[in-house]
């Protein structure tokens, strides 16, 4: 080959014909880059796995179906004020109409935390044992105002309670009277002066540990409550005479 002559070039590949005008061309499809993997992968709205994926805290609660109660239920107390300690307070008082008879009509459980000042959790932890006695959701209670000698600012959470009526309230009393009050330490009666004029009646418990649902081993510390019984009678001899139905073990 001379050394004038270079090599020829090749051929360039053909163009496609431009598109008519008013006309866009055609797309080419596009290769199927990684197509594989996405279908390993799975589809977008299949479970995630790995970082992404949601975490399994303990599996799944159950939640546990509650049985129903019967329609003619009453609670034992309940059943003996309308069938012994009406009839009686009648006869005693003279009353003329039933309208009359007094009743309770609530009773109210109160557990102060102190020590809520330094550790919030203890608040917790009362309210937890207060709903387990009264079986029904306890209530925080908080500071109303600021004392810098107790180191208590306004809001602070100090305590719990719990309001009870109706049946709730009945089966309460059966426990406090029959269970708990038996199982006090050194126990000679309840303070029969511990009325307040209009037929409330107060008193203090130094261990909540008494009753039966607290299970003693898995109790941190013992806290003091307050049992206060409302009842719709006018004067403070009604209202003994009325807890004293009840089977409360006043002291003579």
């Amino acid at each position: 080959m001379a050394e004038d002559e270079k090599p020829a070039k090749a051929p360039k590949a053909e163009r496609p014909a431009k598109a008519a005008e008013g006309e866009k061309p055609a797309r080419q499809p596009k290769s199927d880059k990684g197509g594989g993997e996405k279908a390993a992968k799975g589809q977008k709205g299949g479970p995630r796995e790995g970082k992404g994926a949601p975490k399994d805290k303990g599996g799944a609660k159950e939640k546990v179906a509650r049985t129903p109660r019967p329609k003619d239920y009453k609670p034992r107390m309940k059943t003996h004020y309308e069938k012994v300690v009406r009839d009686e307070m009648a006869k005693q008082f003279g009353y003329e109409n039933a309208m009359q008879i007094p009743r309770i009509e609530k009773v109210v459980l109160n557990m102060g935390v102190g020590e809520a000042v330094n550790d919030r959790k203890k608040v917790d932890a009362a309210a937890k044992d207060l709903a387990m006695i009264a079986g029904q959701r306890a209530v925080i209670t908080r500071a109303r105002k600021s004392v810098a000698t107790y180191k208590v600012r306004d809001g602070m959470a100090i305590g719990c309670k719990v309001t009870l009526r109706g049946d709730r309230m009945y089966e309460f009393v059966d426990r406090l009277v029959t269970i708990a009050l038996p199982r006090v330490k050194d126990f000679r009666g309840l303070n029969p002066k511990s009325f307040d004029g209009r037929g409330n009646f107060a008193m203090g418990l130094k261990e909540h540990i008494i009753f039966p649902e607290i299970d003693y081993d898995q109790v941190d510390e013992v806290w003091g409550m307050d049992v206060i019984v409302c009842t719709t009678a006018g004067n403070d001899d009604e209202a003994r005479a009325l807890l004293r139905g009840f089977n409360f073990p006043f002291r003579t």
